[in-house]
C-alpha cells in the first residue's frame, strides 16, 4: 500500500511540475488511470460550467455542451477554447485550471448524454404562463426613441426613452435579439437562451405571457404582418411558429442542422435562415411556412441581410471569406479573403458621397474592416487597439462607435477614418453603443457587475446621466434595430450632406437628381417620414 501511495504521489507531482510538457492526448490522458476513480471532469463542470450550461449540459445562458454541438472540435482545440475563453462573449477564461483538469472537463462534455431532447407541440403548450399584472402607463412620447436594455446578470429588461427609465421587468438569460411587433409596435418579444419567449406590452406597461418553444433557443423573428413569432431552436433542432396574440404554438417544423439565425424580409412575405454545419440556405414562406432549400458552396457561419433586402452578406470557412449572395438567386456576386471571423450582425451602415458602406468587427482581431456596398469592394482595415464586438453609428454622429475589450470607446471619423479615443468609466470595460431613433442620445454599456448604462449627448459627447447596472449588454432601439428603417436613415445621411444647409431643405430633397435606385429609395423613405414638413 505504501509503495502504491509513493508511486501515485510521484506521478501526481511529476505530472503537475512538468504539465506543459505533456501532450494533451498523450500523457495527460493516460494520467487519469493513475488518479483516484473520481469523475474529475464532472466535478470541474459542475463547479465552473453548470451555472451557464445546465446540469444536464443542455444550455442556459451558454449553449448546449453535448457531442452534437462539439463534433468540429478536437480534444486539444476544446481544451484551448476552455482555457482561453471567448472574450467577446459571456464565456470567461479558465487559465487557473490545470491542463489535466481542462482535459477531463473537455472529455466529460464530449461524452454522450442519456437524455430525451424531444420538445413537441404539447410540451410547448403546457409550458405557457400567462401573467396577471396591473397595467401601467409608461408615458411613451415617441415609439421611435424607445429602447429596451438587457441587464444580463441583474436578470432584468429595462424600457427606456430618451434619458429616462420607464420600466423594468425580470427576465434571465436574454439572448438572440428583442423584436418589435409590427405594424403598431405595441408589443416586444424577448427570447432567452434557455428556450423561452416572453411577450411584453409597451402599451400596457407589463409582461403578458411567456412560452418555451425550445430547450435551447437560437433566435426569434416576427413575420412582417406581426401575426406570428418564429423561434429557431438549437435543441431540439426545430422551428416553432407561434401566434403573437396568444403565444400558442401553431406549427413545429423539424430542422436538420444547427441554425445560424432566422431573419425576416420587410419587402415580402419571406424569411431566411442558414445552417452553420451544412451548405444550405432555407427560405420560409411566412404565410404558409413552407421551406425551400438551396444548396450553396459551403456552410454560412454568420450573416446579415442588406438594408434594401437585396443581398445576403455572409462568412464562410470559419471566417476566412466574406461572400455576398444575390438574395433571389442565392448566387454569389462578390467574395473577398479575410482574417478573423467578422461579427456581421454587429455590423453598421452609412452613406457618404454617393456610396453605401458597412463596417464590422472581427473576433479576436484588433481591428474593424470597412466595405463598400452594391459596388462591392473591400475598403479599409482600421486598428482599434483590441478585439471588440460591436461597431455602431447613426446619421447624426460623424463617428463609428466601437468597443475594443478595454475601458476605451474608439471613435472613428466616417469622413477620413481618423481615430479619437475616450474612456467612459475609468478602469471598467465598455461594450456596445446604441442610439435613440433621432440620434440625440447615445447609450453605452459598462460591462461590469458594478457597471452602468451611461447616457450621453451624441453631439457634445458629454454624459447626461448614469444608471447602475449589473453586466448590461444589448440595447434595442425601435428605429436602429429594424432593417426596414435603414433606407430612411440613409435618407437622413443624404439630407445632412446635401440639403440641410438649404433654405428649403425638404424641397431640396424632393428635387435631387441623378440618384441611383438605392438613393431613390432612401430619399423616398426619408420624405415619407417627414411628410408635411418644409
Amino acid at each position: 500500500m505504501r509503495v502504491h501511495t509513493k508511486i501515485f504521489t510521484l506521478l501526481f507531482f511529476t505530472f503537475f511540475a512538468f504539465e506543459p510538457l505533456f501532450a494533451i492526448d498523450g500523457a495527460a490522458g493516460h494520467m487519469v488511470e493513475a488518479m483516484p476513480k473520481r469523475n474529475i471532469g464532472k466535478e470541474v463542470y459542475e463547479t465552473h460550467c453548470m451555472v451557464c450550461h445546465h446540469k444536464d449540459r443542455i444550455g442556459i445562458a451558454g449553449p448546449p455542451l453535448i457531442p452534437a454541438f462539439l463534433r468540429k472540435y478536437k480534444l486539444k482545440d476544446l481544451v484551448e477554447k476552455i482555457r482561453n475563453g471567448f472574450p467577446q462573449t459571456l464565456m470567461p477564461s479558465y487559465e487557473f485550471l490545470s491542463t489535466w483538469e481542462l482535459v477531463q472537463v473537455a472529455r466529460y462534455i464530449k461524452r454522450p448524454v442519456d437524455k430525451d431532447f424531444t420538445w413537441d407541440k404539447q410540451k410547448i403548450k403546457d409550458s405557457k404562463v400567462v401573467f396577471d399584472l396591473p397595467k401601467k402607463d409608461l408615458g411613451i412620447k415617441n415609439i421611435e426613441n424607445v429602447l429596451p436594455v438587457v441587464e444580463r446578470d441583474g436578470g432584468k429588461v429595462w424600457i427606456m426613452e430618451d434619458e429616462k427609465i420607464l420600466d423594468k421587468f425580470p427576465l434571465k438569460n436574454v439572448h438572440g435579439g428583442i423584436k418589435y411587433q409590427f405594424p403598431e409596435a405595441e408589443n416586444i418579444f424577448v427570447p432567452t437562451r434557455d428556450g423561452w419567449v416572453e411577450k411584453y406590452s409597451l402599451k400596457e406597461g407589463r409582461p403578458k405571457a411567456k412560452i418555451r418553444p425550445c430547450i435551447n433557443l437560437r433566435n426569434v423573428s416576427l413575420t412582417r404582418d406581426g401575426k406570428y413569432a418564429i423561434a429557431t431552436c438549437l435543441l431540439p433542432e426545430q422551428m416553432v411558429v407561434m401566434d403573437t396574440k396568444t403565444l400558442s404554438p401553431q406549427k413545429v417544423i423539424a430542422l436538420d442542422g444547427k441554425v445560424s439565425a432566422l431573419y425576416e424580409l420587410y419587402s415580402k412575405d419571406e424569411m431566411i435562415f442558414t445552417y452553420r454545419d451544412k451548405p444550405v440556405v432555407g427560405k420560409v414562406d411566412s404565410k404558409t411556412f413552407n421551406i425551400d432549400y438551396t444548396k450553396i458552396k459551403e456552410p454560412i457561419e454568420d450573416f446579415f441581410i442588406d438594408p434594401f433586402d437585396k443581398y445576403l452578406i455572409a462568412t464562410a470557412r470559419r471566417g476566412k471569406v466574406l461572400r455576398v449572395y444575390d438574395i433571389d438567386t442565392l448566387k454569389p456576386v462578390f467574395e473577398h479573403a479575410m482574417e478573423g471571423m467578422p461579427h456581421l450582425f454587429s455590423a453598421t451602415y452609412w452613406y457618404k458621397d454617393g456610396n453605401f458602406y458597412f463596417a464590422t468587427p472581427h473576433l479576436r482581431k484588433p481591428y474593424i474592416t470597412v466595405w463598400k456596398m452594391y459596388d462591392w469592394a473591400f475598403q479599409k482595415q482600421i486598428d482599434i487597439g483590441g478585439d471588440g464586438f460591436f461597431v455602431k453609428t447613426h446619421p447624426n454622429t460623424p463617428y463609428l462607435w466601437i468597443d475594443n475589450g478595454t475601458d476605451e470607446l474608439v471613435l472613428v471619423n466616417k469622413n477620413d477614418y481618423t481615430i479619437k479615443k475616450m474612456v467612459p468609466v475609468k478602469g471598467k470595460q465598455y461594450i456596445h453603443a446604441e442610439f435613440s431613433g433621432d440620434g440625440k442620445y447615445t447609450y453605452l454599456s459598462i460591462y461590469e457587475h458594478d457597471g452602468s448604462i451611461e447616457v450621453w449627448d451624441t453631439k457634445t459627447l458629454k454624459e447626461l446621466v448614469s444608471y447602475p447596472a449589473d453586466i448590461p449588454v444589448g440595447k434595442y432601439n425601435f428605429i436602429n434595430k429594424n432593417r426596414q428603417f435603414y433606407p430612411r436613415l440613409f435618407g437622413l445621411d443624404i439630407y445632412n450632406q446635401r440639403c440641410k444647409k438649404s433654405d428649403k431643405p425638404i424641397e431640396c430633397m424632393q428635387n435631387l437628381k441623378d440618384l441611383n435606385k438605392y438613393e431613390q429609395k432612401s430619399v423616398h423613405d426619408f420624405l415619407a417620414a417627414h411628410k408635411g414638413e418644409k
